[in-house]
């Protein structure tokens, strides 16, 4: 379980200083299906960063089945997100140069894991291990991205506005990619995004504004990527 005790953060200095998150509490469980909703500026990437620990929070503490990640140094910190969390983002943030093999390799590197070709395999890439990010479609870059990222094993796989440089027909089929993938590897997913459609997918909706939590609730019935409006 992922716990968010009193998170505090700010940006800038003196005047300038903008309290973005604004005493958050939360809890998330293991194995669900999370979706931050929020218009642009509502603080919910920054949350997502400090949850993450991506970030550090001026005041609050975060813990992970009660280890306090707020507590550790920055290489342990460094190493904490190595073994526990994995990232994909609105851009796919791949090495241009390597194939898609190695792309996925090198997440799977952080792990040990050795079996890394069945995550290519299972978003449909596994006729293209050797095809370079200019050589993909934005879709099947994305795709990458989510293949590097499961690839590390992550107990939490947090996302960043995962479709948001995709078109309806792409952004559908990585949704419905990512999750299948949860039900077959079993991680807890934490997704920011300002679509509502996308929300319907997921069990735990978190609405925020101007830097609080305004909202939680969840759906009884979750719809697939292929359900959703867009």
């Amino acid at each position: 379980m992922i716990k968010a005790r009193d998170i505090i953060k700010s940006y800038g200095n003196g005047e300038s200083r903008f309290q973005v998150l604004k005493d958050i509490s939360l809890d998330i469980e293991d194995h669900d299906f999370v979706v931050i909703l929020g218009a642009s500026g509502s603080g919910k990437s920054t949350f997502l960063n400090v949850i993450s620990g991506l970030e550090r929070p001026d005041s609050g503490k975060v813990f992970y089945d009660g280890k306090d990640i707020t507590a550790l140094s920055d290489n342990e910190l460094t190493s904490f997100r190595k073994e526990n969390v994995g990232f994909i983002f609105q851009q796919y943030d791949l090495l241009p140069d390597i194939s898609v093999d190695k792309n996925v390799k090198m997440g799977a590197d952080l792990a040990g894991n050795k079996d890394y070709k069945t995550v290519i395999d299972a978003v449909g890439l596994g006729e293209k291990l050797h095809k370079y990010p200019s050589e993909l479609s934005g879709g099947e870059q994305q795709r990458v991205s989510v293949a590097r990222a499961l690839a590390k094993r992550p107990r939490v796989l947090f996302l960043d506005e995962p479709t948001g440089a995709l078109d309806e027909q792409t952004g559908r089929q990585v949704l419905d990619y990512i999750w299948k993938l949860q039900k077959e590897y079993d991680f807890t997913i934490v997704m920011v995004t300002h679509n509502l459609n996308i929300a319907e997918m997921a069990h735990t909706v978190i609405k925020m504004n101007s830097g609080k939590i305004s909202e939680i609730y969840t759906n009884e019935t979750q719809k697939t990527a292929y359900e959703i409006g867009w």
